[in-house]
């Protein structure tokens, strides 16, 4: 995938657009607009969201770990928070744990991110 000057690697769009996902975006309330933000503002929860994004099918917790320098502790509290924050979901198959992005909660934040852009000045 080519990244566009406009979203460099790593950003949201550029997420979503590697998951494959072009979803009618969610409607995001404050509350859970928060828990977003504070759930990405995190670097390692970032860096496992764009893991889980990039995957093809659902990411085994195992294929996480074995991605990221962490604990396996330090990892349950990350896929915890992303979670909390509707992020991702979460399919447990006996004792194995697959994570897949929540299909349009990242369409949903970035048209809301994308909505407080400025209107440009006319007298400027």
């Amino acid at each position: 995938m080519v990244a566009s000057p406009v979203n460099p690697p790593g950003t949201a769009p550029d997420i979503a657009a590697a998951s494959g996902q072009s979803k009618k975006p969610v409607r995001l309330s404050a509350a859970r607009r928060t828990a977003i933000l504070k759930a990405l503002a995190d670097p390692r929860r970032f860096e496992l969201l764009e893991h889980i994004a990039r995957s093809s099918c659902p990411l085994g917790c195992s294929e996480a770990r074995a991605a990221l320098p962490i604990s396996a502790a330090t990892l349950s509290h990350h896929i915890k928070e992303l979670a909390s924050a509707g992020l991702i979901d979460i399919r447990r198959e006996g004792k194995f744990h697959f994570l897949t992005l929540r299909p349009g909660v990242l369409e949903g934040l970035i048209a809301l991110l994308a909505r407080l852009e400025s209107p440009t000045c006319p007298q400027a």
